[in-house]
């Protein structure tokens, strides 16, 4: 059996302050925003008597267990009912857990050994191009304890509403929109091939990674700054990419980035980038006729070239939009990889679940030593 569907009534806005409007956000509302999306764009739509919380007080980089616990122990005395996310993925993954009655101890949450109710109305609003998070059932953390990543995926974190304002997306730098863009690019990639995928997942596949290549071939003739018309489309095609994977799954190319992310801090969307076409290379090694064959036709379609080249002109494109770097350029050792191949069979199982064809620990390994 499969199954299709989208969860969260997805609301359209031209700007923030409509956002305000609607919503009424004071009195009762956790707001998980960054000071300086604030400043910007919500401070005049977010009453004083909204608790909120400024995730950057707690982290950096990617969202862990322990600053998930600092947030609760600020907040534990206060009393909302309605909790908003407005950011990267960062703060819709964090949102979502405090959108449960138990969230602490982390660990203990995403081993499922807490009850898992959800006793309050989410909100989600993404300021990227790329989580997807806004319309998934999942939230991915680093757990400190076991250094790597771990996603919690069940229906209780499903948002009540995905709120899309293109407003947001005129001051994200290029370096953010390039790792944010192509982690939904992958997204669309490995929900196409997964085991999971339905007619109606790979519809919105198909169609977020149209509107992320064609928009990529813009930026590589004319520059940076034709970026800045098609937000809205990217901002679309990285909700597109969300119902596709969050109906699909995200698979090996996910999996085998998570340790080089959480223990060299590797932006997600770059450490993805790093493994997606050898992971695909590899694919097309094992098992050339299945699903993987109508998405090279597919590709070589809008790349316009043969698809026996399609993974070589798609890095081609997207050097124009970040570079691709060996492993070895991220402090990676080789010591590093049979843990890390290691790590990816023992801990990603969910993900790996996915995979076009399966991958055996040596494989992993072997792509993790083609790229170093």
């Amino acid at each position: 059996m499969k199954q299709f569907g989208i969860t969260p009534k997805i609301l359209e806005f031209e700007h923030c302050h409509e956002v305000g409007e609607h919503f009424q956000i004071g009195k009762g509302d956790l707001v998980f925003i960054s000071d300086r999306t604030y400043e910007q764009h919500f401070k005049e739509t977010i009453s004083d008597q909204a608790c909120r919380v400024n995730y950057r007080k707690y982290v950096t980089g990617e969202p862990t267990d322990e600053m998930v616990e600092a947030i609760f122990a600020d907040i534990k005395d206060d009393h909302y009912n309605r909790v908003f996310g407005i950011g990267g993925g960062t703060i819709l993954d964090v949102a979502k857990l405090f959108a449960l009655k138990n969230n602490v101890p982390v660990v203990d949450l995403f081993n499922k050994e807490l009850e898992i109710v959800k006793d309050k109305e989410l909100i989600l609003i993404p300021t990227t191009c790329g989580t997807g998070s806004e319309v998934t059932n999942i939230s991915i953390l680093e757990l400190t304890a076991i250094h790597s990543k771990f996603g919690l995926a069940v229906d209780e974190l499903y948002a009540d509403y995905a709120v899309l304002i293109p407003e947001l997306l005129n001051d994200l730098p290029m370096s953010v929109f390039a790792t944010s863009s192509i982690d939904a690019f992958i997204h669309a990639i490995e929900s196409y091939t997964s085991p999971k995928a339905s007619a109606f997942s790979q519809l919105y596949s198909k169609k977020a990674m149209e509107m992320i290549i064609t928009g990529y071939q813009t930026i590589a003739d004319r520059g940076e700054e034709a970026r800045k018309p098609l937000l809205n489309d990217f901002m679309i095609a990285s909700t597109f990419a969300g119902i596709a994977f969050g109906n699909a799954g995200c698979a090996a190319v996910h999996a085998m980035s998570y340790p080089l992310g959480a223990v060299y801090h590797v932006p997600h969307g770059e450490a993805n980038y790093s493994l997606f076409t050898e992971v695909y290379k590899t694919y097309q090694a094992i098992d050339p006729n299945g699903s993987i064959k109508e998405l090279n036709i597919f590709l070589a379609g809008i790349l316009g070239c043969e698809p026996a080249v399609v993974y070589q002109e798609i890095e081609k494109l997207l050097n124009h939009i970040l570079t691709k770097k060996a492993l070895r350029d991220y402090g990676v050792t080789k010591a590093d990889l049979e843990s890390f191949a290691a790590a990816v069979m023992t801990k990603q199982t969910r993900l790996m679940a996915n995979n076009y064809v399966p991958l055996s620990q040596d494989q992993v390994l072997g792509i993790y030593k083609q790229l170093y």
